[in-house]
């Protein structure tokens, strides 16, 4: 086993980080020479295919060739439905998409280390729930790669902060990237990072602020009798492009000009950051009510807080710092390197990872190194779908593992069978805390046999959470007390088997740029 390396796979922008021999965590430059390279793939087809681009270039290309880019994949995991069609006419699905952006960060880290690359830890926003950590470990395996661990972003960045600085104490991580956001509790103590509680938002990042920013701009030009930016592919990739520009400039400058060409005429609009902080105030809102709900939910208030840690580089807007700065009455620890973070965390539990592996199996660059002890929770609820009491024609969610139980993690919780001389049990896994099933996720089905007991019969229902927060359910016959059926749930949103590999074979035959 060679090292290990981490990889932060974001919604705009990855980074790939390992550890040294020094125990110290360093960011792997690309071949570019860059230490983030953009989440962002051009599908090429020159005759002969496809030959994806990954990268800087392909996010430059992205105003000329929009219907040939794929940007935000992360947004689509999980999601069974989303196809990409190149012009070559091939359909990619979102872990396919991801698979060769890895693929892309796996040859980099190669040709950086000068060694072969195999195993990797793939960090996940902390609210991802399993079809998307499941899809996540899916693109890594397509992309040749060897998944030691899921590990929760938040989770990442506070591993890097707490093995950079020693820290100690109660830990907030306010985690706001690209396309997510994640806040988390921990408690630092001794080199065990202790997660408290988790919470977060999937459709909600940097992403979000933009679109705002764009709808500001694309009225003001229709209000200069120009066209609506919006509704062409062009229009629409120019005007993001210049978007983005402007959010960053707005992070030093009061304001700044949005300057664009559409239609053959030039446009000009000029941005002020406080109008971009009403836009937005909505979202910023919102990230404010998930940090509360977290601290009430971990038992801290804000001021037993020690360190609260901005991460992802939408945290450089100064409306997060002044937030939190608020919030807190104190000043926020600035991550200087706000991008990277989550990498450098991932490549400490990457090396964790091969320090509890086999001592045969473990590398040389692990000996001798002291690593910290991590202690994670659920970020979701886990559940199964029973009969509603008080309504036996419906049904209703019941939670078997609550939100924030420490992982790995096993529950039970006992269930009847609804009728006379039932056969069959359907055990449905749920994730999420409504017992309104409609508000909840339906993740796997399985249907188990069961003894022609009279209703009302008991039945012990077992789930288990691992450390990568996947599932295994067992249902147990307690009035003989013997076992009826152990299995890992038939995830309903993720690729089945003959398809991660088809989906293997497809990507290995790719020729990346």
């Amino acid at each position: 086993m060679g090292r290990a390396i981490g990889i932060d796979l974001g919604t705009t922008y990855c980074a790939v980080a390992v550890l040294d021999a020094d125990g110290t965590p360093k960011i792997l430059p690309n071949r570019d020479g860059e230490d983030i390279t953009p989440s962002v793939v051009l599908f090429q087809d020159f005759g002969s295919g496809d030959e994806p681009l990954v990268g800087t270039l392909a996010k430059q290309a992205a105003p000329d060739a929009p219907l040939d880019v794929v940007q935000y994949v992360k947004r689509q995991m999980g999601d069974p439905t989303w196809r990409f069609v190149s012009s070559s006419g091939a359909h990619y699905t979102a872990e396919e998409v991801s698979a060769i952006i890895l693929r892309r960060l796996r040859d980099d880290a190669e040709l950086a280390l000068g060694e072969p690359v195999s195993d990797a830890v793939i960090t996940v926003p902390a609210y991802f729930d399993d079809a998307r950590r499941t899809a996540t470990r899916q693109a890594g395996a397509i992309a040749g790669l060897n998944v030691l661990r899921v590990l929760n972003e938040p989770t990442a960045a506070a591993l890097s902060f707490g093995v950079d600085t020693a820290g100690q104490g109660n830990v907030l991580v306010y985690d706001l990237g690209g396309g997510t956001f994640d806040v988390t509790i921990m408690r630092i103590t001794d080199g065990t990072f202790d997660v408290l509680a988790t919470d977060g938002d999937r459709q909600l990042g940097g992403f979000d602020f933009d679109n705002r920013l764009m709808q500001f701009v694309a009225d003001e030009i229709v209000g200069q009798g120009g066209p609506d930016l919006l509704d062409t592919p062009e229009d629409l990739a120019n005007l993001r492009e210049k978007i983005e520009h402007a959010k960053r400039a707005l992070t030093t400058v009061p304001q700044t000009n949005v300057s664009i060409t559409a239609g053959g005429r030039p446009y000009r609009v000029v941005v002020k950051r406080t109008d971009f902080e009403l836009l937005t105030s909505d979202l910023l809102g919102r990230t404010r009510d998930l940090a509360q709900h977290v601290l009430d939910e971990a038992g801290i208030a804000w001021t037993d807080l020690d360190h609260v840690l901005l991460v992802g580089g939408s945290t450089r807007m100064p409306m997060i710092a002044q937030l939190v700065e608020g919030l807190t009455g104190r000043p926020v620890s600035r991550d200087s390197r706000p991008d990277e973070s989550v990498a450098l965390g991932a490549a400490v539990q990457a090396a964790i990872e091969q320090r509890d592996a086999p001592a045969s199996s473990q590398p040389e660059i692990v000996a001798g190194i002291a690593l910290p002890t991590v202690e994670d929770v659920t970020s979701q609820a886990l559940g199964v779908l029973t009969v509603d009491p008080s309504d036996p024609s419906r049904k209703r969610n019941s939670v078997v593992i609550p939100r924030n139980a420490k992982i790995p993690a096993r529950f039970s919780s006992e269930v009847r069978t609804v009728s006379d001389g039932q056969t069959r049990v359907s055990v449905t896994v749920t994730q999420g805390d409504d017992p309104d099933p409609q508000f909840a996720v339906e993740i796997g089905v399985r249907e188990l046999p069961v003894p022609a007991y009279p209703a009302g019969a008991p039945l012990r229902l077992t789930y288990a959470y691992d450390v990568d927060q996947t599932v295994s359910v067992e249902l147990e016959d307690l009035t003989a007390g013997r076992p009826l059926g152990t299995f890992e749930i038939e995830r309903v949103a993720n690729l089945d088997g003959e398809a991660v590999r088809a989906a293997t074979e497809r990507v290995a035959g790719l020729s990346l740029q």
